[in-house]
């Protein structure tokens, strides 16, 4: 299933209660776009999570869906609230308190891009602005909850894998204490939006197929993981970020010689984690 907003790629039968996503994998820099900013066809890609969508694309062998994002994060981005707006960009905006990520100009529709680029010259229409959430922001994340709703009827629970990349960067400059730097980073907001049980069992799929994995750094997961990890409800979900030197040239967005040999490893991991699955949650008693 596809529209403008997103695509489902769903499996034959649904067997798995995990929910792959992608939000940030967008590339439809359409016409239009391209001419409202400054930035040229290669810089504005610079956040984007280019090929996350292929590093998953075999999921639903597995038996679970696959959510991907149409349009690119600079243009608009699914792990932001729609009330972060910027009025550093958006017309007619008020300041409400200080949002770090609004204040470095990443709020739902972003100021800049990857090294505080700026995107545009001037602001954007307000109404600009409420048409991009209602027409991008709103659809993706109305077939996002469809689809965990759909694995909570089926199995009584739904696990989200929320699927990011992160420049090599990100990770070059972490203390490491002469450890080796991880490969992977797993975001369940320090155990909030999932259960030990499901990040262990996540984190092993990984740590299995012998990436380097870490927890929570530096990266815990944002509004989607915040949104959709509810472990006392049986809603869990996890932010996977992925170096991006493992499977392509950052500079020339273009995968590099490892891609498919890492992309059939994401696939067995992806196969593992599909494979989960959780005991019942016991009902409450009734009161005597």
């Amino acid at each position: 299933m596809s529209n403008h907003a997103y695509s489902i790629f769903s499996p034959i039968e649904l067997t798995s209660a995990v929910v792959f996503a992608s939000p940030h994998s967008g590339s439809d820099y359409d016409s239009a776009f391209l001419q409202q900013t400054v930035l040229d066809a290669q810089q504005i890609r610079s956040s984007e999570d280019a090929f996350v969508d292929q590093l998953f694309a075999d999921v639903p062998r597995f038996g679970a869906p696959l959510l991907t994002a149409a349009k690119p994060r600079a243009f608009l981005d699914l792990n932001r609230a729609t009330e972060e707006l910027d009025p550093a960009l958006i017309e007619g905006v008020a300041r409400r308190g200080q949002n770090p990520r609004v204040a470095s100009g990443l709020g739902v529709i972003p100021r800049v891009v990857a090294n505080g680029r700026a995107i545009y010259r001037g602001k954007l229409a307000q109404e600009e602005a409420n048409h991009r959430i209602e027409t991008v922001w709103h659809p993706y994340h109305a077939a996002l909850q469809g689809l965990m709703r759909k694995a909570q009827d089926r199995f009584g629970h739904s696990i989200l894998i929320d699927c990011h990349s992160m420049p090599h960067e990100a990770v070059a400059t972490m203390p490491t204490r002469g450890m080796p730097l991880p490969e992977v980073v797993l975001g369940d907001r320090f155990g909030a939006s999932a259960s030990g049980e499901v990040m262990e069992r996540v984190e092993a799929a990984f740590a299995g197929a012998g990436l380097r994995v870490a927890r929570n750094a530096p990266f815990a997961g944002a509004y989607i993981t915040r949104t959709y990890g509810r472990p006392s409800r049986g809603q869990h979900a996890i932010q996977v970020e992925i170096d991006r030197s493992l499977y392509m040239e950052e500079r020339s967005v273009r995968p590099n010689a490892n891609f498919s040999a890492f992309r059939e490893l994401l696939s067995q991991v992806a196969a593992e984690v599909a494979g989960i699955k959780l005991e019942p949650r016991a009902k409450p008693l009734a009161a005597e």
